[in-house]
């Protein structure tokens, strides 16, 4: 099974799709274009291969995520204006790292600073 995410105009991903093996063979070879031209037949519009494993584009696509062409990368939407990209993996880092001390965690925007809560990760989990 592979999957593949259509695009909008600026490249932000509106669905994700399975798609068979067998429609991507290519003289027994596994094509990405011809698993863009099988979802093109299918639905119209601009299509990429993604991964679950993030074997390819850094990131598994997801809906609202936006395919960035020069890192090849498919990023998720920044959860908060003070976040910044880290350009090997093509996730959002807080400006502060997160403890790591078993406690849940939720990030303060307004404060920029990790706030820990009532619960403990083991009984989340």
């Amino acid at each position: 099974m592979a999957y593949f995410a259509q695009l909008n105009d600026e490249n932000i991903v509106t669905q994700v799709i399975s798609v068979s093996n067998e429609d991507l063979l290519d003289n027994g070879i596994e094509s990405e274009a011809k698993g863009i031209a099988f979802c093109q037949s299918l639905l119209g519009g601009n299509w990429k291969q993604t991964s679950y494993n993030k074997r390819i584009r850094k990131n598994c696509a997801g809906i609202g995520y936006t395919y960035d062409s020069q890192r090849d990368a498919f990023i998720p939407p920044k959860p908060f204006a003070s976040w910044v990209l880290n350009e090997t993996t093509c996730l959002w880092n807080a400006p502060t790292p997160m403890p790591t001390d078993n406690k849940y965690y939720q990030w303060n925007e307004s404060t920029l600073a990790w706030i820990a809560t009532d619960a403990q990760l083991s009984e989340i989990n």
